[in-house]
């Protein structure tokens, strides 16, 4: 009797069920960079707005999760920086006192005042000069009335300008010694506050707060004082119409 040829068993299968749990992890994981991704982009605005929202909805008194959010190197590479800012600022501050300073300059040509005002643009600001002539008799600190013509049109300029106001007087190298006046010290300080409350005096929209007034003698000459030309030029009354940004825009020295 013939021996039946015993069949091979077949090869058995593994089984592929862990591929599921294995493509719910991969899934899982793709969502959560999709969500990693979308918060890196989602600016500091509406970062606030959800804080808002969400502490809204639970009333939480502490500080919250998303007041911290996004302050991170996108927003600082977003978001202006101060410097960049201030220059912006300052740039056009420079520009507003350029214009005021046109529009004094037309002022002083028109109404011939060459002689007796002048105007610089610097650092510092925007500064007005008037020689003592144009505003006060010598030795004294009352002023004149022509100083009518001169110090409302300033008055009304500086009533359309936000910027601090510092009125300074000055003198030459000549003492004085009066009752009113012991020294140039004295006079100067006095030509300042009189000159002061004068272009207050003429616009009511001027806010006080914002002037001051310096007595500088003879110490802040403009000229030498050995002439009586030059002595005439250190006699005299300054506005200086402060800036308020100052420059920090990095220079090149080639």
């Amino acid at each position: 009797m013939a021996r039946r040829k015993r069949q091979p068993a077949h090869d058995e299968h593994p089984s592929e069920a862990w591929l599921i749990p294995y493509a719910d992890i991969l899934t899982l994981l793709l969502a959560l960079f999709i969500v990693l991704f979308a918060v890196s982009q989602t600016d500091q605005k509406k970062m606030q707005e959800m804080a808002q929202a969400f502490a809204a909805a639970f009333q939480t008194g502490g500080p919250s999760f998303f007041d911290k959010a996004g302050q991170s190197d996108y927003q600082s590479t977003q978001m202006p920086t101060t410097d960049s800012a201030n220059n912006l600022a300052y740039l056009q501050e420079s520009t507003q006192l350029l214009e005021t300073q046109q529009q004094l300059d037309r002022y002083i040509k028109e109404g011939g005042w060459e002689d007796s005002l002048t105007t610089a643009l610097s650092e510092d600001g925007l500064l007005i000069r008037i020689k003592e002539k144009a505003l006060f008799p010598s030795g004294s600190a009352d002023l004149l009335p022509q100083s009518q013509a001169i110090g409302k049109p300033v008055a009304d300029l500086l009533a359309t300008i936000p910027q601090k106001v510092v009125i300074s007087g000055h003198t030459d190298n000549v003492p004085i010694a009066t009752s009113k006046f012991p020294s140039n010290w004295d006079l100067s300080v006095e030509r300042s506050l009189n000159f002061m409350k004068f272009i207050l005096a003429q616009n009511n929209k001027l806010d006080p707060a914002r002037f001051s007034t310096t007595g500088n003698a003879e110490y802040r000459p403009v000229a030498p004082n050995d002439t009586e030309e030059g002595r005439a030029q250190n006699r005299r009354v300054e506005i200086l119409i402060m800036r308020t940004y100052q420059d920090r825009i990095p220079t090149t020295n080639w």
